[in-house]
């Protein structure tokens, strides 16, 4: 599996077009590749630009008759890398705010790039963005399928026994505690709204994991197995929270 990378030789951004013309890097790209199956990888940046330095263009060209995979890298609130205002504005809002900036930015995405299937989106994320990736799928329908790695279902447990736990209270969770502000912990929480997740969704999770312990996927998992929801879990013996 090749990646849109392979277009322009000099990493990720939008700044590749300025070095090699997106047309020229795909004709190239076509040429050396031209059975192969190819990944494309867009940043938030250069998804948004996109138009704008012909990447569109450049990947209609290399992709135009093949099944291509499209990893969108989206940069919601709360993300690091644009300032201490954007990167705290996930504090005391347990996916409130990012959660929309995901589901807005997907589906602008998809109006934006034609080629994109918007039927067949699938959604991953780990360790908070395994929650995220939880969270999302108790707020929307938008995709076919969600992996969830090390992620958090239930923010009252965590705080009880997570490797960050009742710190929280001085980070994320900003002076709230789960006896104050229970729709931070409990409202907010994806396990609490099992009910509302219709998304075929597969939990990974290592099972010696002391960052966020294994009973955050379980509880998922027997969530949505009693309710009968299409859900798998799987356990990585001996792993921690990064899966090796």
């Amino acid at each position: 599996m090749e990646s849109i990378k392979e277009l322009y030789k000099i990493g990720l951004g939008p700044s590749s077009s300025h070095t090699m013309g997106p047309n020229k890097a795909a004709k190239i790209f076509q040429k050396r590749n031209p059975n192969c199956k190819v990944t494309a990888e867009l940043f938030g940046s250069l998804a948004l630009t996109g138009r704008g330095h012909l990447t569109d263009v450049a990947i209609k060209r290399v992709f135009s008759n093949q099944d291509v995979e499209v990893i969108f890298n989206y940069d919601a609130s709360g993300a690091t890398g644009f300032g201490q205002e954007w990167a705290s504005r996930h504090v005391n809002t347990a996916g409130v705010g990012p959660a929309e900036d995901i589901i807005e930015g997907t589906r602008r995405f998809c109006q934006e790039h034609p080629f994109v299937d918007s039927t067949k989106i699938g959604c991953m994320g780990a360790s908070y963005g395994g929650f995220m990736t939880m969270y999302l799928q108790t707020r929307t329908d938008l995709f076919a399928a969600a992996i969830s790695h090390a992620g958090i279902a239930n923010h009252t447990s965590y705080w009880g026994q997570g490797y960050w736990g009742y710190n929280y209270s001085e980070v994320s969770m900003a002076g709230s505690y789960p006896w104050s502000h229970r729709e931070l912990y409990v409202d907010r929480s994806p396990l609490f709204n099992a009910d509302k997740i219709h998304t075929p969704l597969l939990l990974l999770h290592g099972d010696v994991d002391t960052n966020v312990p294994p009973i955050e996927s379980l509880q998922m998992f027997t969530a949505l197995k009693l309710l009968g929801r299409e859900v798998a879990l799987v356990q990585v013996k001996g792993q921690d929270h990064h899966i090796q």
